[in-house]
């Protein structure tokens, strides 16, 4: 890959990853809810299993889509639902010292699973293996596509949920913190539009 390929690809990387999204929604609910610490897993979660995703993509699985485009349909409904259940518990998630006890984070395994249902990680993905990966490269080149996308990645979403630990301070408890939990779940809600007007 040259220079200038990987910096478009690092750039991509930054935009894609940096911009609101389920992802990023989720980890800044969690920050405010949970703390940085209890939100870690879920941040490695994210940034690794997407990484693995973008991996397996470059491998063929894009192939795969392409084919059997109802494959892809499947995983948009299957999103779908996942999503407004993840909206229902970050809009009926508990105020921060019943947080400690009644309610937890996403497990890493659970981040990096979610992101086979996360139409925006996935389009990501996609993209990046389809624009950057050089061509006939095999693993390797699906490797060089996805290695710098980790590293963008995990950055720009511990940034969200540090966001979210910041916004803890003033939300403190309450009616504060069931408005800003409210809102993510709207928000996560509104991510599904583009891709259902898709």
């Amino acid at each position: 890959m040259t220079q200038d390929l990987l910096l478009a690809l690092m750039g991509f990387a930054l935009a894609s990853s940096i911009t609101p999204g389920p992802n990023n929604l989720m980890l800044m609910a969690s920050g405010a809810n949970f703390g940085l610490r209890r939100t870690l897993p879920h941040m490695l979660g994210v940034s690794l299993g997407h990484g693995l995703m973008v991996f397996l993509l470059g491998l063929g699985l894009v192939r795969v889509f392409e084919q059997f485009p109802r494959v892809r349909f499947a995983l948009t409904g299957i999103c779908t639902i996942y999503l407004l259940f993840l909206a229902w518990k970050i809009a009926n998630a508990a105020p921060p010292k019943e947080a400690d006890t009644a309610g937890r984070p996403l497990t890493f395994l659970q981040a990096a699973a979610f992101q086979w249902v996360n139409p925006k990680a996935i389009y990501m993905a996609i993209t990046a293996q389809t624009y950057y990966a050089p061509p006939e490269s095999g693993w390797w080149g699906a490797a060089m596509v996805a290695i710098p996308f980790i590293c963008v990645n995990l950055p720009s979403v511990s940034l969200w949920a540090w966001m979210g630990v910041q916004m803890k301070r003033f939300l403190g408890q309450g009616r504060r913190l069931r408005i800003f939990n409210g809102a993510m779940a709207l928000l996560l809600v509104g991510t599904l539009v583009p891709i259902l007007l898709h």
